[in-house]
């Protein structure tokens, strides 16, 4: 309800809209990475690091998050440049033509991209990703929790740019986008959808 629609922003609305697109890419991808959470707790209670897992466990998911809230700060950045240059409706979506099909047809394309195949194929295979990238203790967690965080981040950056397109403040669009996410990487050969997603956009 307040967001700022000026080109020049406060600090305050700076902080206040990074933390709006962190929250919301923390709902959005926190649950397709569940099972990589608690897989890894699992294992690392039962490697005997820690009593019951849960504070490298916690480190893992919160440096899982930081990948996230990078991309927080980014997205900022480009709703203010959008404004800056008065392409961005009052619902926070792109009102130029060519800008939004220039992005629904980029993000089609990296879709297809064998380096975010690649990426999603390391977020759909928790046990793989922890019995090749195990690291012990907190340190550890940290480290794999940033190596996890990085891969999700290469595969879905591109479609949560989609919000710029269909709107930020979209509840439907969020909640699609967030489907569409988990479903690569939790359902049996859900990793297809992604490039039925591409061919679409494309189109």
């Amino acid at each position: 309800l307040m967001m700022p629609m000026e080109a020049s922003w406060s600090m305050l609305e700076v902080v206040s809209v990074w933390l709006m697109w962190a929250v919301m890419m923390g709902a959005m991808m926190l649950p397709s990475a569940m099972p990589m959470i608690l897989i890894h707790r699992r294992i690392s209670a039962a490697r005997g690091q820690e009593k019951d897992g849960y504070s490298a466990n916690a480190w893992f998911g919160f440096t899982y998050l930081v990948a996230w809230i990078g991309y927080s700060a980014v997205a900022t950045l480009v709703q203010w440049s959008l404004q800056s240059a008065s392409v961005l409706s009052s619902m926070l979506f792109v009102q130029n033509n060519w800008i939004s099909g220039g992005i629904v047809i980029a993000t089609g394309i990296f879709q297809l991209t064998p380096l975010r195949n690649a990426c999603l194929n390391k977020c759909r295979t928790p046990i793989g990703f922890l019995m090749t990238e195990w690291r012990s203790g907190r340190r550890g967690a940290v480290v794999m929790g940033a190596l996890h965080g990085g891969y999700c981040l290469a595969c879905c950056w591109a479609l949560m740019a989609l919000l710029f397109v269909f709107g930020v403040m979209n509840l439907f669009v969020i909640a699609t986008l967030a489907t569409i996410v988990a479903i690569e990487k939790l359902v049996p050969f859900g990793d297809h959808l992604g490039r039925y997603v591409g061919i679409l956009l494309i189109g």
